[in-house]
């Protein structure tokens, strides 16, 4: 006999817990957290890159070196790595060791506080200074009397390297430190007395003084010949346009991995959802997001790592504020698309809010992101923070048609699932487990060094 509760007895239907038993479960498919809108992947133009390999074409140019130095400490004796001399303008190539050591040693180490002047404006050009640690700030006397902002330097920046070249002049601008600085030094009568031991230094600075001196535009590009604005028939200059001897050529890199599924999940537990499927989905997705972490951190092609230096900038205050957006738009024709981590984009929205300021959002593939100027603000997870509350702000133009950042890839490949991504059965082994390659190839290339710029030390965390 069954003992019934009251409740059973007073009840008219079958309860909801019974029928339960007997209905089939409504489900979500598999959910993955770390999915994100991967919005570099979408907005860049995709370029086919046939044999793997992409090369980029220019115009010849004569710039010579305008790199950042590495430095090494022990304790609190900071010392420049003596090889990364060569990143100086007209050491550029210069690769004999022991000079480059004795040169090192030569360098002295200074320290400031906030505030604190380095160079003066209008003071006599007598030094190399390298800025190891710190901000520096760069100001002019402005028109009204009050200083102008004319840029800031961080670690790994130089200058003053005119002096090598045995330009006489004054510096043109006061650099004072923003926050704790420390920089080493190099004097023109140490650097003077070095040259004169050194054949090979003095032999290689000529030739480069050489190279520069040749007729060039203001990016550094082998100029153009031509007349205009004359009269009569005066005689017109020859030219022609030199390319690039050794341009360069980027190889798609790969993205891998194997995914294996019991073959007795398939057999048995494909219904309502296909198993294979929904573990495809997911895994193609994993790697979707890998590729946009490389395409912005790579070493090799990484948009972070390859934006030209001279479109590089620091932040006039720490947080990203509107002049600093302001400053990194201006820097390049047709701005396509700002790129920062969605700490980023809150910090600017503070800065924004603290002035008054309430910029209107854009529509970008059917969806309201935040813009500034018009140009649309994207998140984006994969540009790194560092331990202390810093990141990176990036602002592209794209194409091929207008010079800019495009992204590489290869179609039409082997059991292709998507462009640029295949799957290849790869058999089933002793344990009944199939097991599919799953691969997609990619890269990136940033056409002419302006295209892409990058706002640097953006504070997030204040």
């Amino acid at each position: 006999m069954t003992a019934t509760t009251p409740e059973a007895d007073r009840r008219l239907s079958l309860g909801p817990a019974a029928a339960r038993n007997l209905a089939t479960t409504t489900k979500t498919r598999p959910q993955m957290q770390s999915i994100t809108p991967r919005w570099l992947l979408k907005m860049l133009p995709w370029v086919e890159a046939s044999g793997g390999t992409f090369r980029v074409n220019r115009r010849l140019t004569y710039a010579i070196g305008d790199g950042r130095v590495s430095f090494t400490n022990v304790g609190t004796e900071v010392r420049v790595v003596p090889q990364e001399l060569a990143e100086l303008a007209l050491l550029r190539g210069f690769d004999d060791e022991d000079t480059l050591t004795a040169l090192a040693d030569r360098f002295v180490q200074h320290e400031y506080q906030p505030g604190e002047t380095i160079v003066g404006h209008g003071t006599p050009l007598d030094e190399v200074v390298l800025v190891a640690h710190g901000k520096i700030a760069k100001v002019v006397p402005g028109e009204y009397g009050a200083e102008a902002s004319v840029g800031s330097m961080a670690d790994g920046d130089h200058f003053g390297d005119e002096m090598l070249a045995g330009i006489d002049r004054n510096w043109p601008f006061t650099a004072k430190a923003v926050t704790p600085v420390i920089v080493l030094t190099l004097r023109a009568e140490d650097f003077a007395d070095l040259n004169g031991r050194s054949e090979a230094m003095r032999r290689h600075v000529q030739d480069m003084l050489a190279h520069k001196g040749k007729p060039q535009n203001a990016k550094g590009e082998a100029e153009i010949g031509m007349a205009s604005g004359h009269d009569g028939e005066p005689l017109l200059p020859g030219t022609f346009v030199d390319y690039e001897i050794s341009p360069r050529e980027y190889d798609l890199a790969v993205a891998q991995t194997s995914l294996r599924v019991h073959t007795r999940v398939t057999d048995l537990y494909n219904g309502p959802m296909d198993q294979f499927d929904e573990q495809l989905r997911l895994t193609v997705a994993a790697l979707r997001e890998r590729q946009e972490y490389d395409l912005i951190n790579n070493r090799e092609f990484g948009l972070l790592h390859n934006a030209d230096l001279k479109s590089r900038f620091q932040t006039r205050s720490g947080p990203p504020t509107p002049d600093d957006m302001d400053e990194l738009v201006s820097r390049r024709r047709k701005t396509k698309f700002f790129l920062a981590h969605p700490k980023a984009i809150a910090a600017f929205g503070r800065e924004c809010t603290r002035r008054g300021l309430y910029p209107e959002g854009t529509m970008v593939d059917g969806k309201v992101v935040a813009a500034w100027r018009g140009v649309p603000l994207l998140p984006c997870d994969k540009i790194p923070i560092t331990d202390s509350g810093t990141s990176a702000i990036l602002a592209m133009r794209t194409g091929i048609e207008d010079n800019g950042v495009i992204g590489l890839h290869q179609t039409g490949l082997p059991d292709e699932y998507e462009p640029g991504l295949n799957v290849r059965f790869d058999g089933i082994n002793e344990q009944a487990i199939a097991s599919y390659l799953v691969s997609t190839y990619y890269s990136a290339a940033v056409l002419v060094p302006d295209a892409l710029g990058v706002l640097e030390n953006v504070e997030v965390a204040r």
